[in-house]
Protein backbone atom coordinates (compact mmCIF):
# COMPACT_ATOMS: atom_id res chain seq x y z
CA UNK A 1 0.00 0.00 0.00
CA UNK A 2 1.14 3.41 -0.70
CA UNK A 3 1.06 6.87 0.38
CA UNK A 4 -0.60 9.42 -1.70
CA UNK A 5 -0.61 13.55 -1.21
CA UNK A 6 -4.43 14.81 -2.68
CA UNK A 7 -5.44 18.78 -2.53
CA UNK A 8 -8.74 19.83 -2.67
CA UNK A 9 -9.85 16.64 -1.01
CA UNK A 10 -12.20 18.28 1.16
CA UNK A 11 -15.42 18.17 -1.57
CA UNK A 12 -15.69 17.53 -5.53
CA UNK A 13 -13.42 15.16 -7.73
CA UNK A 14 -10.37 15.29 -4.54
CA UNK A 15 -12.79 14.28 -2.16
CA UNK A 16 -14.03 11.24 -4.36
CA UNK A 17 -10.13 10.53 -5.42
CA UNK A 18 -8.86 10.22 -1.61
CA UNK A 19 -12.16 8.20 -0.78
CA UNK A 20 -11.24 5.18 -3.52
CA UNK A 21 -7.87 5.28 -2.78
CA UNK A 22 -8.27 5.21 1.19
CA UNK A 23 -10.87 2.06 0.82
CA UNK A 24 -8.27 0.43 -1.60
CA UNK A 25 -6.11 0.51 1.87
CA UNK A 26 -3.82 3.35 0.81
CA UNK A 27 -2.77 6.13 2.90
CA UNK A 28 -3.86 9.33 2.07
CA UNK A 29 -2.83 13.05 3.20
CA UNK A 30 -5.37 15.52 2.13
CA UNK A 31 -4.82 18.84 1.50
CA UNK A 32 -7.63 21.64 1.50
CA UNK A 33 -8.73 25.20 3.13
CA UNK A 34 -10.43 23.30 5.51
CA UNK A 35 -11.82 19.47 7.30
CA UNK A 36 -8.70 18.07 5.48
CA UNK A 37 -5.36 16.06 6.87
CA UNK A 38 -3.43 19.10 6.15
CA UNK A 39 -5.79 22.65 6.34
CA UNK A 40 -3.87 24.99 4.36
CA UNK A 41 -4.90 27.85 2.34
CA UNK A 42 -3.20 26.98 -1.36
CA UNK A 43 -3.83 30.81 -2.85
CA UNK A 44 -1.09 32.34 -1.03
CA UNK A 45 2.78 31.57 -0.78
CA UNK A 46 2.86 31.18 2.86
CA UNK A 47 -0.13 28.62 2.67
CA UNK A 48 1.49 27.04 -0.03
CA UNK A 49 5.05 26.51 2.08
CA UNK A 50 2.98 25.36 5.30
CA UNK A 51 1.27 22.32 3.39
CA UNK A 52 4.72 21.57 1.32
CA UNK A 53 5.93 21.32 5.12
CA UNK A 54 3.21 19.46 6.65
CA UNK A 55 3.02 17.27 4.15
CA UNK A 56 6.56 16.22 3.91
CA UNK A 57 6.36 16.13 8.00
CA UNK A 58 3.38 13.56 7.18
CA UNK A 59 4.90 11.26 4.44
CA UNK A 60 8.72 10.85 6.16
CA UNK A 61 9.40 12.66 2.75
CA UNK A 62 8.26 9.73 0.40
CA UNK A 63 5.66 10.04 -1.71
CA UNK A 64 4.06 7.11 -4.04
CA UNK A 65 2.23 9.43 -5.68
CA UNK A 66 -0.47 12.69 -5.57
CA UNK A 67 -3.21 14.25 -6.99
CA UNK A 68 -3.46 18.05 -7.54
CA UNK A 69 -7.45 18.46 -7.26
CA UNK A 70 -7.30 22.19 -5.21
CA UNK A 71 -8.73 24.45 -7.82
CA UNK A 72 -11.64 27.47 -7.79
CA UNK A 73 -13.47 28.09 -10.93
CA UNK A 74 -14.52 31.41 -13.12
CA UNK A 75 -16.71 33.16 -10.74
CA UNK A 76 -16.43 37.29 -11.36
CA UNK A 77 -13.45 39.07 -9.10
CA UNK A 78 -11.64 36.15 -8.45
CA UNK A 79 -9.23 36.12 -11.27
CA UNK A 80 -6.31 36.62 -8.71
CA UNK A 81 -6.69 34.10 -6.84
CA UNK A 82 -8.03 31.91 -9.39
CA UNK A 83 -4.20 31.66 -11.34
CA UNK A 84 -2.81 31.71 -7.27
CA UNK A 85 -4.62 28.03 -7.08
CA UNK A 86 -5.22 26.80 -9.95
CA UNK A 87 -1.74 27.38 -11.25
CA UNK A 88 0.59 28.32 -8.26
CA UNK A 89 -0.89 25.86 -6.21
CA UNK A 90 0.06 22.83 -8.47
CA UNK A 91 3.38 24.10 -9.59
CA UNK A 92 5.02 24.93 -6.55
CA UNK A 93 3.81 22.10 -4.91
CA UNK A 94 5.30 19.77 -7.30
CA UNK A 95 8.30 21.25 -7.37
CA UNK A 96 9.09 20.66 -3.80
CA UNK A 97 7.59 17.57 -3.74
CA UNK A 98 9.54 15.84 -6.16
CA UNK A 99 12.22 14.49 -4.43
CA UNK A 100 9.54 13.25 -1.87
CA UNK A 101 7.93 11.46 -5.18
CA UNK A 102 11.21 10.40 -6.57
CA UNK A 103 12.02 8.52 -3.32
CA UNK A 104 9.59 5.67 -4.29
CA UNK A 105 10.81 4.75 -7.90
CA UNK A 106 7.45 4.69 -9.57
CA UNK A 107 5.28 7.42 -8.39
CA UNK A 108 2.36 8.86 -10.14
CA UNK A 109 1.05 12.06 -10.55
CA UNK A 110 -2.74 13.61 -11.63
CA UNK A 111 -3.18 17.32 -12.06
CA UNK A 112 -6.61 18.14 -12.57
CA UNK A 113 -6.94 20.18 -15.94
CA UNK A 114 -10.08 21.35 -17.63
CA UNK A 115 -11.71 20.73 -21.30
CA UNK A 116 -11.28 25.04 -21.07
CA UNK A 117 -8.37 24.66 -22.10
CA UNK A 118 -9.51 23.72 -25.93
CA UNK A 119 -13.08 25.05 -25.95
CA UNK A 120 -12.32 28.25 -24.92
CA UNK A 121 -11.65 31.03 -27.67
CA UNK A 122 -9.80 34.12 -27.19
CA UNK A 123 -7.52 32.98 -24.48
CA UNK A 124 -4.91 35.94 -24.16
CA UNK A 125 -1.51 33.57 -25.27
CA UNK A 126 0.62 36.33 -22.94
CA UNK A 127 -1.52 35.38 -19.81
CA UNK A 128 -0.68 31.96 -20.50
CA UNK A 129 3.39 32.77 -21.14
CA UNK A 130 3.45 34.50 -17.96
CA UNK A 131 2.05 32.36 -15.59
CA UNK A 132 4.91 30.00 -17.04
CA UNK A 133 7.45 32.32 -16.50
CA UNK A 134 5.92 32.71 -13.04
CA UNK A 135 4.70 36.43 -13.24
CA UNK A 136 0.78 36.08 -11.87
CA UNK A 137 0.47 39.98 -12.42
CA UNK A 138 1.56 40.23 -15.98
CA UNK A 139 -1.33 36.84 -16.39
CA UNK A 140 -3.82 39.45 -14.82
CA UNK A 141 -2.59 41.99 -16.93
CA UNK A 142 -3.24 40.32 -20.20
CA UNK A 143 -6.83 39.70 -19.13
CA UNK A 144 -7.85 42.70 -17.22
CA UNK A 145 -9.04 44.16 -20.05
CA UNK A 146 -12.51 42.42 -20.09
CA UNK A 147 -13.77 43.67 -16.32
CA UNK A 148 -15.92 41.43 -14.65
CA UNK A 149 -15.79 39.46 -17.98
CA UNK A 150 -12.41 38.42 -17.07
CA UNK A 151 -12.61 35.29 -14.95
CA UNK A 152 -13.88 32.37 -17.81
CA UNK A 153 -10.73 33.68 -19.60
CA UNK A 154 -8.46 33.46 -16.26
CA UNK A 155 -9.67 30.06 -15.59
CA UNK A 156 -9.00 28.44 -18.49
CA UNK A 157 -5.06 30.19 -18.95
CA UNK A 158 -4.75 28.77 -15.60
CA UNK A 159 -5.49 25.50 -16.94
CA UNK A 160 -3.52 25.96 -20.38
CA UNK A 161 -0.52 27.04 -18.36
CA UNK A 162 -0.31 23.99 -15.61
CA UNK A 163 -1.09 21.64 -18.23
CA UNK A 164 1.75 22.67 -20.74
CA UNK A 165 3.76 22.76 -17.39
CA UNK A 166 3.00 18.94 -17.03
CA UNK A 167 4.18 18.13 -20.39
CA UNK A 168 7.62 20.28 -20.32
CA UNK A 169 8.12 18.88 -17.18
CA UNK A 170 7.07 15.20 -17.66
CA UNK A 171 9.39 14.03 -20.08
CA UNK A 172 12.21 15.37 -18.59
CA UNK A 173 15.42 13.62 -16.80
CA UNK A 174 14.06 15.12 -13.17
CA UNK A 175 10.52 13.45 -13.64
CA UNK A 176 10.57 10.43 -15.93
CA UNK A 177 14.05 10.07 -15.52
CA UNK A 178 13.53 9.77 -11.72
CA UNK A 179 10.41 7.10 -11.97
CA UNK A 180 8.09 10.11 -11.85
CA UNK A 181 4.78 9.57 -14.30
CA UNK A 182 3.44 13.04 -14.10
CA UNK A 183 -0.05 13.06 -16.50
CA UNK A 184 -3.54 15.63 -16.62
CA UNK A 185 -6.90 14.51 -16.39
CA UNK A 186 -8.96 17.28 -18.08
CA UNK A 187 -12.43 17.06 -17.22
CA UNK A 188 -15.82 18.74 -18.39
CA UNK A 189 -18.81 19.45 -16.84
CA UNK A 190 -18.78 17.38 -13.27
CA UNK A 191 -21.19 18.21 -10.52
CA UNK A 192 -19.10 18.96 -7.75
CA UNK A 193 -19.66 22.40 -5.79
CA UNK A 194 -17.84 24.12 -8.04
CA UNK A 195 -20.08 23.15 -10.84
CA UNK A 196 -23.46 23.81 -8.39
CA UNK A 197 -21.79 27.34 -7.95
CA UNK A 198 -22.20 28.34 -11.19
CA UNK A 199 -25.41 26.92 -11.85
CA UNK A 200 -26.40 28.54 -8.77
CA UNK A 201 -25.94 31.92 -11.04
CA UNK A 202 -28.42 32.61 -13.49
CA UNK A 203 -25.96 34.11 -16.15
CA UNK A 204 -23.36 30.90 -14.86
CA UNK A 205 -26.31 28.52 -15.52
CA UNK A 206 -27.67 29.42 -18.89
CA UNK A 207 -23.60 29.33 -19.97
CA UNK A 208 -23.65 25.76 -18.31
CA UNK A 209 -26.52 24.90 -20.22
CA UNK A 210 -25.67 26.47 -23.49
CA UNK A 211 -22.24 23.98 -23.36
CA UNK A 212 -22.40 21.35 -25.71
CA UNK A 213 -21.98 17.97 -24.01
CA UNK A 214 -22.83 15.34 -26.48
CA UNK A 215 -23.78 12.22 -24.00
CA UNK A 216 -25.75 14.85 -21.85
CA UNK A 217 -26.05 15.54 -18.47
CA UNK A 218 -23.09 15.73 -16.41
CA UNK A 219 -20.15 13.59 -14.81
CA UNK A 220 -19.94 12.60 -11.64
CA UNK A 221 -17.14 13.05 -9.01
CA UNK A 222 -16.67 9.04 -8.70
CA UNK A 223 -15.96 8.50 -12.15
CA UNK A 224 -13.19 10.57 -12.54
CA UNK A 225 -12.02 9.45 -9.11
CA UNK A 226 -11.57 5.67 -10.97
CA UNK A 227 -10.00 7.52 -13.91
CA UNK A 228 -7.48 9.05 -11.10
CA UNK A 229 -7.13 6.04 -9.53
CA UNK A 230 -5.98 3.80 -12.76
CA UNK A 231 -3.47 6.62 -13.45
CA UNK A 232 -1.94 6.49 -9.96
CA UNK A 233 -1.83 2.40 -10.35
CA UNK A 234 1.03 0.19 -12.20
CA UNK A 235 -0.90 0.09 -15.00
CA UNK A 236 -0.25 3.47 -15.95
CA UNK A 237 3.96 2.99 -16.41
CA UNK A 238 3.77 3.94 -19.45
CA UNK A 239 1.52 7.08 -19.56
CA UNK A 240 3.80 9.98 -19.73
CA UNK A 241 2.46 13.88 -20.07
CA UNK A 242 -0.58 12.83 -21.38
CA UNK A 243 -3.45 15.03 -21.53
CA UNK A 244 -6.80 12.75 -20.99
CA UNK A 245 -10.27 14.47 -21.59
CA UNK A 246 -13.17 12.85 -19.76
CA UNK A 247 -15.50 15.56 -20.68
CA UNK A 248 -18.66 13.87 -22.16
CA UNK A 249 -17.31 14.54 -25.64
CA UNK A 250 -17.31 18.17 -25.75
CA UNK A 251 -13.48 18.32 -26.61
CA UNK A 252 -14.64 16.18 -29.57
CA UNK A 253 -17.63 17.99 -30.61
CA UNK A 254 -15.55 21.40 -31.19
CA UNK A 255 -12.34 19.98 -32.43
CA UNK A 256 -12.80 16.42 -34.48
CA UNK A 257 -10.50 17.42 -36.98
CA UNK A 258 -7.69 19.03 -35.28
CA UNK A 259 -6.27 16.32 -32.87
CA UNK A 260 -4.10 14.75 -33.21
CA UNK A 261 -2.01 17.10 -35.01
CA UNK A 262 1.50 16.11 -36.48
CA UNK A 263 4.58 17.69 -35.30
CA UNK A 264 5.78 20.38 -37.76
CA UNK A 265 8.63 18.89 -39.48
CA UNK A 266 10.62 22.21 -38.52
CA UNK A 267 11.37 21.44 -35.33
CA UNK A 268 11.72 17.55 -35.76
CA UNK A 269 14.84 16.38 -33.60
CA UNK A 270 17.59 15.16 -36.13
CA UNK A 271 17.24 11.04 -34.60
CA UNK A 272 13.14 11.19 -34.84
CA UNK A 273 13.51 12.66 -38.89
CA UNK A 274 15.83 9.31 -39.17
CA UNK A 275 13.40 7.14 -37.54
CA UNK A 276 11.03 8.24 -40.32
CA UNK A 277 14.00 7.59 -43.40
CA UNK A 278 14.87 10.83 -43.82
CA UNK A 279 18.88 12.66 -43.19
CA UNK A 280 20.67 9.24 -43.60
CA UNK A 281 24.02 9.29 -44.25
CA UNK A 282 25.45 9.53 -47.95
CA UNK A 283 27.85 6.30 -49.24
Amino acid sequence: MGTYMVTGSASGMGRAAADRLRAAGHSVIGVDIKEADVVADLSTAAGRRSAIDAVLAASGGSLDGAVLAAGLGPAPRRDRIIVQVNYFGVVELLTALRPALAATDRAKVVVIGSNSTTTTPLVPRRAVRALLAGDADKALRAVRFLGKNSAALTYAASKIAVSRWVRRHAVTGDWAGAGIRLNVLAPGAIMTPLLAEQLADPAGAKAVRAFPVPVGGYGDPGQLADWMVFMLSDAADFLCGSVIFVDGGSDAFFRADSWPAGVPARVLPRYALRFLGFGRAKR
